[in-house]
Parts: structure tokens; sequence; C-alpha cells
């Protein structure tokens, strides 16, 4: 009898311990992201835009995609006597940001899509004749006013409640698809 009650026991022990990884593995097979197309971006001026990305294995849980501009201004000197000369440093643009926007997963069966984001660059406050490369030493009497703005780089996020899921980020003349984030 007794040696029956073991043989219980143990295999009642094998059982859930085999429920319990087949429970462990399944939530790991569920929470993985399968990217059908990726997005792309295109880069105009001083905004980025991203379109196409379509994505399932999300789950009813809403996803967020939010898109990241960054890049320079550019800047015209004008000095005293009225002659306008450019800047010899582009200064650091200020980011911008798509916001979060929804993927619609949850009313789709885990399948969620990017239709359109765009993010822009905005200009800094405007910076000193010497930050600009006015005059040389950067005399102070030189005038400085925005030439032009410029979005260089662009950052994709996709999260679910505060887990990251997917992540691309994309460069000015470089690949429409982005490169994985490291």
């Amino acid at each position: 009898m007794r040696k029956s009650l073991r043989t219980t026991r143990k295999s009642l022990w094998l059982t859930g311990a085999a429920l319990l990884a087949v429970a462990a593995t399944s939530s790991v097979a569920l929470a993985a992201v399968n990217v059908k197309s990726e997005p792309t971006a295109s880069f105009s001026g001083a905004s980025v835009t991203l379109t196409g990305g379509e994505f399932s294995g999300l789950g009813n849980t809403e996803a967020e995609a939010e898109l990241t501009a960054t890049g320079s201004a550019t800047y015209t000197c004008t000095n005293p006597q009225g002659h306008a000369s450019p800047g010899q440093n582009p200064v650091p643009a200020q980011p911008g940001s798509s916001g979060p926007v929804g993927l619609g997963n949850s009313d789709h069966n885990g399948r969620g899509t990017i239709t359109s984001l765009t993010s822009s660059v905005t200009a800094p406050p405007t910076p000193s004749a010497k930050q600009v490369g006015c005059g040389g030493t950067g005399s102070t009497k030189w005038a400085v006013s925005l030439d032009s703005l410029t979005a260089t780089g662009a950052h994709l996020a996709i999260t679910q409640g505060k887990k990251l899921v997917f992540c691309r980020n994309y460069t000015l003349g470089g690949p429409a698809t982005g490169t994985a984030c490291s």
C-alpha cells in the first residue's frame, strides 16, 4: 500500500510539474509579437512619417506606438553691416513626438497596424552667435536667424502596458525599414 501511495504522489508531482511547464511556455509563446510587414519611414524637411507596419500576436491588451523625431537646425548669421552668411555649426533641434497611438489590436484579435504616424522637430530657443559659429569668435553683434529645420533620425517604440514589445531606429538616408534597437 505504501508503494502504491508513493507511486501516486510521484505521478501527481510529475503531472503538476508538466502542467506548470506547459503553462509557462504557453504564456511566453502568447507574448511573441510577429511582424507581418515592417513600418517604413520617409523624411521630409522637419518631419518623419511612418507607414505600413502590421503586427500580430499582440493579444487583447491595447498596444501603443510612439514615434520620436530628432534633428538639427541651421542658422543664418547677419553681421552689423547687414551681410548674411550661413552659420558654421548646426544646432540640435527640439525633438518631437507623435504621442502614443493605439494599434487597434484589442478590437482585431491581436492584430495591430500603423496606418500613419508623423513626428516633427521644432526650432530650439535662438542660440547665440558663438553657438552657431558666426563671426569667428562669435561676436555678440551678429544677428542669428533660423534658416532650416531637418529631421535626421526617428525612434519607434511599441509598448503594451509598460513593456516594450517592438523597437526600430530610422536615419535620414538610411534604410526605410530602419534598424532594430540594440
